[in-house]
């Protein structure tokens, strides 16, 4: 029997070059949609490249040619109109359409935990999110008109090596080794989840060929919650320092750098805690395992092999100064 067929668009990514390795790994015939731009993942033996831009619809159209696939997963669909177009390229041509959405469309103030799929859809905060949502209602609605066979994956805060949970990138890592102050939002006591991206590749995968993922919608967390000292306080000793922590009110942050605040604002300022029985039944026997002690030491390593990674951003470095300062 001929491997299935596997089109990932956007295949470079934090989760979906996990994806990708993983469903080479299981036997998939996988191709990646990119924009052919550089990236510092290593090349995945077995995988077909194709160039197209989810920006640009005539390089998509032309990258596809007449292909025919059994899973299309979209990384890099953010607004319907993107959606929209893989819906008309793929109707009829596809078995299965997993959209890559966003655990941040979940109603932000969160009105009850655990969070599960039913929980009402509403970022006041958030453009991505709202986005995220009006991407979400058009597939469901072709769901129910036409039966197009979509599935909708919910990622909370995803990350690997080279994610460090802080804006700045290695800058929070420097503040802590200098003995400046990292900025932590609120009192630092909001609950928070963090994935490792392999163990999400692992239940994303598990979603290929799922007759019964169809048409539903399902979000892919670590069971693990923590708080935000505590996640400083982890970062701090995959580098063998003590953090101090500065709190500082979401708002003020947000006034401070505000190209960061409708991120913060719209996520993660609320606490969340997910309950994840939906995907455990989708994926029988698959579990988070990568607790964040664990990753925290991933990120630290990926920064410290290469001197050329360990940047500070000057803008976030002098913004957590003023913050910590008042």
């Amino acid at each position: 029997m001929a491997a299935k067929r596997v089109l990932i668009i956007g295949g470079n990514g934090i989760i979906s070059w996990w994806v990708s390795s993983l469903a080479v790994e299981l036997g998939y015939d996988v191709t990646q949609l990119t924009r052919g731009l550089s990236s510092n993942r290593a090349p995945i033996d077995g995988v077909t490249s194709i160039r197209g831009d989810a920006d640009d619809p005539a390089s998509v159209r032309s990258a596809i040619g007449r292909g025919e696939f059994d899973i299309v997963a979209n990384f890099r669909a953010f607004r319907p109109e993107q959606v929209a177009l893989d819906i008309e390229l793929f109707d009829g041509r596809v078995g299965q359409y997993l959209f890559i959405s966003s655990a941040s469309a979940y109603q932000k103030p969160i009105a009850a935990l655990p969070i599960v799929e039913s929980t009402p859809l509403r970022n006041p905060f958030w453009q991505y999110s709202r986005d995220k949502i009006a991407c979400e209602d058009l597939l469901v609605a072709t769901y129910r008109d036409t039966g197009f066979p979509m599935t909708i994956v919910r990622p909370s805060h995803t990350y690997d090596g080279g994610n460090m949970p802080f804006p700045g990138g290695w800058t929070a890592f420097q503040r802590m080794r200098d003995g400046k102050p990292v900025v932590v939002h609120g009192d630092g006591t909001s609950w928070w989840t963090l994935t490792h991206s392999r163990d999400f590749a692992r239940a994303f995968v598990g979603l290929f060929g799922n007759p019964h993922a169809l048409g539903a919608q399902v979000h892919i967390t670590s069971d693990e919650s923590l708080t935000w000292d505590e996640i400083a306080r982890m970062l701090g000793q995959s580098i063998g320092v003590e953090p101090i922590i500065a709190h500082v009110a979401s708002e003020r942050i947000a006034r401070e750098l505000p190209d960061l605040g409708p991120w913060l604002l719209g996520d993660w300022a609320h606490s969340v805690l997910f309950d994840n029985t939906r995907i455990k039944t989708l994926v029988p026997g698959w579990v988070a395992t990568t607790q964040f002690s664990e990753g925290a030491r991933d990120i630290a390593g990926w920064y410290l092999s290469m001197p050329s990674r360990q940047v500070v951003d000057p803008a976030i470095d002098a913004a957590w100064d003023r913050l910590a300062a008042l």
